[in-house]
């Protein structure tokens, strides 16, 4: 999947990666070992991989008895310095409800817990049920709704009848607004199948908007809606009126004749405008392809047009919430898993220290992948994840009143088709708190942004991200933005490259993003490469640009001349300053490491001062785009090597190195390490992808 830096990094480079100290093995020549499989008895002992001769022992059915032993004997004080390990036997493991890991639960520095796939053999832990019984449509009312060419393709089945009855519901979501569970979903073959359509691969424009931005309709060309029979359960998503901000709706009514829709509140996030796009869903009479679905909640039968034979994959839908839960817990690791099928988050992480999903499959999940929130040393490494609903991993931590790290992680992490139900501003990562680090993640194939950062102090670092914002607007592959008081954050080594076609930048400071360090970044091919808009203190730094088409890199003082940003500094709103506020920022310890912060409403804040532009490399593309007055006196811009041949090692494959007797090394051009960017093997990253 990597294109240019497919290099492995020496193993000394990444020691620091993997806090915890690692596992050396199947056995545990300190520590002991309990197994689980599909033909064990929790009336066993655990202590068998498989039944012996006269089975009267062998291992557990299921790793909630395994956790209940572990803490049976950590009551009693007996647990062993070392490695408890639970090894879990190939299978499928049907999770009705979460996995529970309390702070009772816990390991210790001196005992670490492991729940892993023994001898990486393939596990599943999975919150669905397997659905079987499929027959054809039998009833004339169904059939006479869908249309003639596809009668004979659809089957289906009755959920109540298989024990099914709770569908879980469909809620406004989108941009802005609370992240629920996505109710219940259809898989087969492993992969998530589309609720029914219309257009299938495609958007429609709205018409018109005859009460307004906010007033809650719109009109529709064509004639499409007249084949719909029943209107109750219908829902749009769209790019109401930004290509930055999408949200599903549901429809109140339609009206044919003046080919007139009408939603519920809220009514689209930020209203209706004439020509923005969105498609409708939950239609039976628009199950027309393969891989598409409808449920009638009333009868509780689904209609399904399988995209295969049957006989060639099972069907699950989705039932359980949360497949694991891990609160206040500690020393815990989940290693060689696959979790997937679920409605909400597949594993979250609440507080506790030195917990890791390692080397785990995350896929077909409702919501992200993984939550961690708080908590310290926590961290997902060596996944694989794709196939969400609303992002891959969230990643919270630290204490922002006092900049206390949390030293949570996401390393080396491939994450990619991440972006099922919402399409925006539910990136790969999405990176909170103080002090924590994204590092050697391969991240593509995203609507919009891959990384979404607030707080102070982190670290981005070593990360190759491609194909991202295809979908979208004024996007960034990496985006902060809108407070002042985020400061620290340094983003450095990446790769970025490939990115959408529209108005895309690989690193946005926007809004006001300030005190960020860009160092050492390779940028091909994104629309922009840096933009700083309207912040301070910003350092871009050593970086290679090519073919940026737009600009390498932009400087604005949105503040000063955009009508829509004055308000932030005329008192009408109050975001910046509120937000500055609230971490007292005049006071230690903001005061004492960003000592520029005390004065920043002294003078005019709106003027971006303070922002170094130096010794950066630029190859084709444009250079420099300064705007709103902004010039060489306010940004400091220095050492710069433009328009000249840098001399790359092979820019014809992508290989952006350069040479020894590179000219730019003259200007103070600092080597940029690439052969440590993107993912690597470890013990629990095994292979790389297309290896």
């Amino acid at each position: 999947m990597k294109s240019g830096f497919y290099w492995l990094a020496s193993l000394c480079v990444f020691v620091i990666l993997n806090s915890v100290t690692p596992l050396t093995g199947q056995d545990n020549p300190k520590g002991i070992a309990f197994y689980v499989s599909k033909d064990g008895s929790d009336k066993y002992s655990g202590k068998l991989p498989e039944a012996n001769a006269n089975n009267t022992d062998g291992p557990f059915a299921t790793i909630e008895k395994a956790r209940d032993v572990i803490y049976a004997l950590k009551q009693k004080k007996q647990l062993p310095t070392g490695v408890v390990t639970v090894n879990i036997r190939s299978g499928t493991y049907h999770l009705t409800k979460p996995f529970e890991l309390t702070k009772w639960d816990s390991g210790s520095e001196k005992t670490s817990i492991v729940y892993r796939a023994y001898n990486n053999e393939k596990v599943k832990l999975i919150g669905g049920k397997e659905i079987t019984g499929f027959k054809p449509i039998d009833d004339p009312a169904i059939l006479k709704r869908i249309e003639s060419p596809y009668r004979d393709k659809i089957v289906q089945v009755n959920l109540k009848a298989q024990g099914i009855k709770d569908f879980g519901e469909m809620k406004p979501r989108g941009m802005g607004r609370p992240v629920y569970p996505a109710g219940i979903e259809l898989f087969f073959q492993d992969k998530p199948m589309q609720l029914a359509r219309w257009p299938n691969n495609d958007w429609v424009k709205i018409a018109g908007v005859p009460a307004g931005q906010k007033g809650g309709k719109f009109t529709y060309d064509g004639d499409r809606p007249e084949h719909w029979r029943d209107t109750k359960d219908i829902w749009l998503h769209g790019y109401w009126t930004w290509d930055w901000a999408d949200s599903y709706e549901t429809v109140k009514t339609i009206d044919t004749v003046k080919k007139e829709v009408s939603t519920c509140e809220p009514h689209g996030v930020y209203g209706y405008s004439v020509g923005k796009r969105y498609y409708a869903l939950n239609i039976l009479e628009e199950l027309d392809e393969p891989g598409e679905w409808y449920l009638d909640r009333k009868t509780g039968i689904l209609y399904f047009w399988p995209p295969g034979p049957l006989s060639e994959g099972k069907t699950y839908v989705s039932l359980t919430d949360t497949l694991i839960q891990m609160k206040d817990v500690s020393y815990i690791t989940l290693q060689g898993l696959e979790i997937a099928i679920c409605r909400g988050n597949a594993v979250e992480i609440t507080g506790g220290s030195n917990n890791r999903i390692a080397g785990c499959t995350l896929r077909n999940i409702g919501n992200v992948a993984v939550k961690i929130t708080g908590g310290t040393e926590n961290g997902v490494t060596g996944c694989d994840i794709y196939a969400c609903g609303d992002g891959g991993i969230v990643l919270n931590g630290g204490d922002r009143l006092t900049l206390t790290s949390a030293n949570n992680y996401a390393t080396n992490n491939h994450i990619h088709n991440y972006n099922r139900w919402v399409s925006t501003y539910r990136p790969a990562i999405k990176i909170s708190g103080v002090g924590n680090r994204i590092s050697n993640n391969l991240i593509h194939d995203s609507p919009h942004s891959a990384i979404i950062l607030n707080g102070n102090e982190h670290i981005i670092e070593y990360n190759e991200i491609h194909h991202v914002c295809m979908e979208t607007n004024d996007a960034g592959a990496f985006y902060m933005g809108r407070d002042y008081s985020e400061r620290g954050n340094i983003i450095r080594y990446n790769y970025f490259h490939d990115l959408g076609s529209g108005d895309v930048q690989a690193i946005y400071l926007d809004d006001f993003a300030s005190g960020t360090t860009v160092f050492g970044n390779v940028i091909y091919k994104g629309k922009r490469g840096v933009v700083i808009g309207g912040g301070r203190d910003n350092i871009v730094q050593n970086n290679i640009f090519v073919s940026c088409s737009i600009a390498a890199i932009h400087v604005d003082a949105r503040g000063i001349r955009k009508p829509w940003a004055k308000k932030y500094f005329d008192g009408t709103d109050t975001t910046l300053t509120g937000r500055l506020m609230m971490i007292k920022y005049k006071f230690p310890p903001y005061a004492n490491k960003y000592p520029e912060i005390i004065t920043l409403y002294d003078g005019n804040p709106a003027i971006p001062e303070g922002n170094k532009v130096i010794c950066n490399i630029a190859s084709g593309g444009k250079w420099l785009d300064l705007r709103d007055g902004v010039n060489e006196e306010i940004v400091k811009i220095q050492n710069n090597f433009v328009n000249e041949d840098p001399c790359f090692v092979n820019p014809t494959k992508l290989n952006f190195q350069l040479k020894d007797d590179s000219p730019a090394y003259k200007l103070g051009f600092q080597r940029i390490p690439m052969e440590n960017i993107g993912l690597y093997k470890d013990e629990f990253r095994l292979s790389l992808p297309g290896s």
